[in-house]
């Protein structure tokens, strides 16, 4: 029987959510880091949602592989301020913790000064003029079957950097809303899969963790991804990458790397 295309990447589920098939990564059947990191920054949004401040930069380090099962999300003011606040989101499988994160915000500040220096410039194709990139899950749905992808520049199932863009067309929670920061979070970790070093086929290179520093928020549908990979003898490499709209940059995202002959 073909498997159905759930409406969202997460379903509401009692006091939490279920995440479904469309959250499927690479690795098996736990999800992709990228709506996970999503959830994350939902929950943060509605435990703060203070306009005065804004979200900087997300540290996220996934504990375990995150189940396509019942979880839980909470969240606590780890240091509250008027200027600088920190938070911290856990996620949890039953009584086990497989997530655990903080976000950093910072209060708004109008400042009546020149900029230090002007937005650079995409020097990449804009989406509509880069390739319509194949299912990174190739037979079976999963994270791509909610994320349209476009290659810019080099190739997922070939070795070296490369430059895509994302655009999310499937709610992250039921049917709500696609925000612009769930299209930066789930764009941003995409690094090491578009820019890795070695074959899919021969190795793993699984993301422990992925910390995002975002200057703003993505204006429209597609977020750009311009990605590399450095790889050290020992195997433990990073993935960085510069996220970004059609317009000019948005923020970095780095990912420490786990490689492994499989």
């Amino acid at each position: 029987m073909t498997e159905a295309i759930p409406p969202a990447f997460f379903l509401t589920d009692g006091d939490g959510y279920v995440g479904t098939i469309l959250s499927r990564g690479p690795w098996g059947e736990s999800a992709h880091g990228g709506p996970v990191a999503a959830l994350v920054g939902r929950e943060v949004e509605r435990f703060d949602p203070d306009p005065d401040l804004v979200t900087v930069r997300y540290t996220i380090e996934l504990l375990r592989p995150v189940p396509l099962t019942h979880l839980r999300v909470e969240a606590t003011m780890l240091r509250p301020g008027k200027r600088v606040r920190l938070i911290g989101v856990s996620i949890f499988d039953g009584e086990n913790e497989v997530v655990r994160a903080t976000a950093l915000r910072i209060v708004r500040t109008p400042i009546d000064a020149p900029r230090s220096m002007p937005d650079p410039a995409i020097h990449f194709d804009q989406p509509e003029d880069s390739v319509a990139a194949p299912a990174l899950i190739e037979g079976r749905i999963g994270i791509t079957s909610g994320v349209e992808l476009r290659s810019a520049h080099g190739s997922a199932i070939e070795p070296g950097a490369a430059t895509y863009w994302f655009r999310v067309h499937k709610p992250l929670v039921d049917d709500e809303e696609i925000t612009p920061l769930t299209r930066a979070l789930i764009a941003a970790d995409f690094g090491n899969g578009i820019a890795s070093v070695v074959s899919i086929a021969s190795h793993v290179f699984i993301n422990p963790d992925l910390t995002v520093h975002l200057h703003r928020l993505p204006e429209g549908e597609w977020v750009g991804n311009d990605a590399c990979t450095w790889l050290a003898p020992h195997g433990a490499s990073l993935a960085e990458a510069l996220l970004t709209d059609r317009n000019a940059p948005i923020g970095r995202a780095t990912q420490s790397l786990y490689i492994a002959a499989r």
